[in-house]
C-alpha cells in the first residue's frame, strides 16, 4: 500500500520528496487511531482519503501567507532575521509551553487561529462550534496568556513551572470552560 500511497500524493504534488512527507504525515495520523484504519472496509480509501486532507490543509495554509514583494536593489536583507533553525525551535517550545497553561478547548482554538493561521469561520467549521463561541474562548484563552506573561515579566521568572514534566493528564488544569486567574505579584497595584 505504501508505494501506491507514494505514487498518488506525487501526482498530487507534482513532486516526490513532498509526496514522502504527505505520506509519512498520513500514516503518523493512521496510527493515532490504528483502529479505525483497521475496521474500515477499504483501508487504502481510508489512507488516501488522510493523505488528501493534509494535502488540502497544507494548500489552505499556504494561499493564506501573505504575499512578501523581493526588496528593492541596493536593500540589504539579513538571511535568518529569526535566528535559524534555534529560534524557531525555542519559539516552538515557548508555543508548547505558554499553551499548557491554558484548557485543551482554549488551546485547540489558539492553536488553530493564531498558530496555524485559519480563520475564526475556519477554526469555528473545524471544531463544531458557533463563530462567536470561539471568539469568545479565543479571547479568553489570550487574556490569561497576556496575563501570564505579564506575571511572569513582572516575577522575572517561568510562571512558577507549571506546565512542565511528564504526566500529560489534566492535573492542575482548570476545567474547560473555566479560566484560571494568575495571581498578581506582590509589589502589584490592585
Amino acid at each position: 500500500m505504501l508505494p501506491r500511497l507514494h505514487r498518488a500524493a506525487a501526482s498530487l504534488t507534482g513532486n516526490p520528496f513532498a509526496a514522502g512527507d504527505i505520506v509519512h504525515d498520513a500514516y503518523l495520523r493512521i496510527a493515532r487511531r490504528p483502529e479505525r484504519f483497521l475496521d474500515h472496509p477499504q483501508p487504502y480509501a481510508y489512507a488516501f482519503t488522510i493523505m488528501a486532507n493534509i494535502l488540502r490543509d497544507q494548500w489552505r495554509r499556504e494561499r493564506r501567507r501573505p504575499f512578501v514583494p523581493e526588496p528593492p536593489e541596493g536593500v540589504r536583507v539579513d538571511a535568518q532575521p529569526c535566528g535559524g533553525g534555534f529560534g524557531e525551535l525555542q519559539a516552538h517550545w515557548e508555543v508548547v509551553r505558554l499553551l499548557r497553561h491554558l484548557t485543551a478547548k482554549q488551546a485547540r482554538v489558539v492553536l488553530l487561529v493564531d498558530v496555524d493561521g485559519y480563520s475564526i469561520d475556519e477554526a469555528a467549521a473545524l471544531l463544531g462550534v458557533h463563530r462567536s463561541t470561539l471568539a469568545v474562548t479565543r479571547r479568553r484563552a489570550l487574556r490569561h496568556l497576556r496575563t501570564l506573561l505579564e506575571g511572569e515579566r513582572a516575577g522575572g521568572g517561568q510562571g512558577g513551572g507549571h506546565g512542565h514534566g511528564g504526566g500529560g493528564g489534566s492535573a492542575g488544569r482548570p476545567r474547560a470552560g473555566r479560566v484560571r486567574r494568575v495571581p498578581a505579584p506582590p509589589d502589584a497595584p490592585s
